[in-house]
């Protein structure tokens, strides 16, 4: 978890770095070409694992902090793609921590509800890597996963200034462990700078 918060923080200074020179671009302009409004979010909350306990009486918490750090940008007023970096945290049980990682592509359609209220809808894929440790033979099998799954979600985005924004998300992975395809459900609350 410390490496992934040093990479998150120097991601957000190079981000920063980097939107100092974006926004001083024509405003409706975007990294890639033929996308617009394009943006950088940082988001930090909960996640919750789907997983089986196992039968050896071992303590068992299914849920950790999750971050993640994403970019996106719109192709069409309302609607467009968004990629971001997924640290879910880590799962306890079978005397071990399941985790998970991974990198998200998504549409992302919006519906505006004022002109500083949004309504979000996500689909997409995750390509995730994971690693269940403990002890073997409980009904769960130790190992390391990885592969690509279907992500979908929906939040809320308030901008308070024509720059940032507070988003809030609940979104769901749907993630290959070593012992079956489980989901991981995240609700993160976080802030998104505009370009």
């Amino acid at each position: 978890m410390k490496s992934t918060i040093r990479f998150l923080l120097f991601a957000a200074l190079l981000g920063g770095t980097a939107t100092t020179g974006i926004a001083q671009t024509r405003a409706d302009s975007s990294l890639v070409p033929g996308l617009s409004r394009g943006y950088l979010g940082l988001s930090a909350g909960i996640s919750k694992y789907d997983l089986r306990s196992g039968s050896g009486g071992f303590n068992f918490d299914d849920s950790d902090t999750a971050i993640k750090l994403y970019t996106g940008a719109y192709f069409l007023p309302n609607l467009g793609l968004e990629l971001g970096y997924l640290d879910l945290g880590r799962a306890r049980r079978i005397g071990g921590n399941t985790s998970a990682r991974g990198l998200n592509l998504s549409l992302v359609g919006r519906l505006p509800v004022t002109t500083q209220l949004d309504l979000l809808g996500k689909l997409g894929t995750i390509y995730g890597r994971t690693n269940t440790g403990g002890y073997g033979g409980y009904g769960v099998q130790p190992g390391k996963a990885d592969g690509f799954g279907l992500s979908y979600g929906a939040g809320l985005r308030w901008a308070f200034t024509p720059q940032w924004s507070a988003v809030l998300e609940w979104e769901r992975y749907r993630l290959h462990f070593a012992d079956r395809n489980s989901d991981v459900d995240t609700t993160t609350l976080g802030l998104q700078y505009s370009y």
